[in-house]
């Protein structure tokens, strides 16, 4: 059902794309939007090793919602900053994109967790978390998607 990676030498080991995953702060969430149109939209996420699955949370309406609900099947790509070997100029890029099918969280507790475990890659500062939890809890929907497919790659620029 899912193609195969064309230049396989530079396929990534799913353990290299699980720390991709859970170390990147953000990627492109991709679904089908309005009038079959792909929508990508840039988003935080979060790799729960627990169950496998990546986390977004967001708001309760608006493109990307419409979407899910109409059609469960996506993409998320993240690529990493990138790294240069001494002495070259090109980038060397490592990505992932996973394809499966994402579902909306009803769980209010889970939401929070997946919440406050999502804003530790980005502070520490409980007080804060704390206060935005508070205040955006209550309109805040959690996506998951369960991976289907998942392949990675490093890519050098020259």
């Amino acid at each position: 059902m899912f193609r195969e990676m064309h230049r396989i030498k530079q396929q990534l080991s799913r353990e290299e794309c699980i720390e991709i995953l859970k170390n990147e702060p953000r990627g492109v969430l991709s679904v089908l939007g309005d009038d079959d149109y792909p929508y990508g939209l840039p988003i935080n996420h979060f790799y729960c090793e627990t169950d496998g699955k990546l986390y977004f949370h967001g708001g309760k309406q608006g493109h990307r919602i419409d979407a899910v609900k109409r059609h469960d099947k996506v993409s998320f790509c993240v690529y990493d900053k990138g790294f240069r070997r001494e002495g070259e100029w090109a980038l060397n890029i490592r990505s992932v994109i996973v394809f499966g099918r994402i579902e909306c969280v009803e769980d209010r507790e889970k939401t929070i967790e997946i919440s406050r475990l999502l804003s530790h890659k980005f502070t520490d500062d409980e007080a804060y978390i704390d206060r935005e939890i508070e205040k955006s809890g209550p309109g805040t929907l959690l996506l998951a998607l369960t991976p289907e497919h998942m392949t990675g790659k490093l890519v050098n620029e020259s």
